[in-house]
């Protein structure tokens, strides 16, 4: 019996983000990117789990992506900036194709 394994799956908006990081892939602004590559713990049985890690040649970003932000999403987005320092976390939301995303800096 093989093991069965799931892989996410990306809503509208995270095809979206993902199709401007390949772009900066391309133009090699960024390293690489991985799409819900871990999850963060935050509190006991309590974790958040980011959309995109991306990696610049000098820094790692946290990338959230929302087609509307809901109350425990922003907590927990809160709470992992301030136990993770070391990752910049960014909101990605309010998305439209004539002038793509609204950006949050945490």
């Amino acid at each position: 019996m093989k093991p069965i394994i799931k892989y996410p799956k990306m809503n509208k908006w995270e095809k979206a983000h993902e199709s401007e990081l390949l772009i900066l892939l391309q133009i090699r602004e960024i390293l690489g990117y991985h799409f819900e590559p871990f999850g963060l713990k935050l509190a006991s049985k309590t974790y958040y789990h980011p959309d995109f890690l991306v990696v610049y040649p000098d820094h790692f970003e946290i990338h959230e992506v929302k087609g509307f932000m809901r109350d425990d999403a922003n907590v927990k987005i809160k709470v992992a900036t301030k136990l993770f320092p070391w990752f910049q976390f960014k909101l990605f939301y309010g998305y439209t194709k004539r002038n793509g995303f609204k950006i949050k800096d945490y």
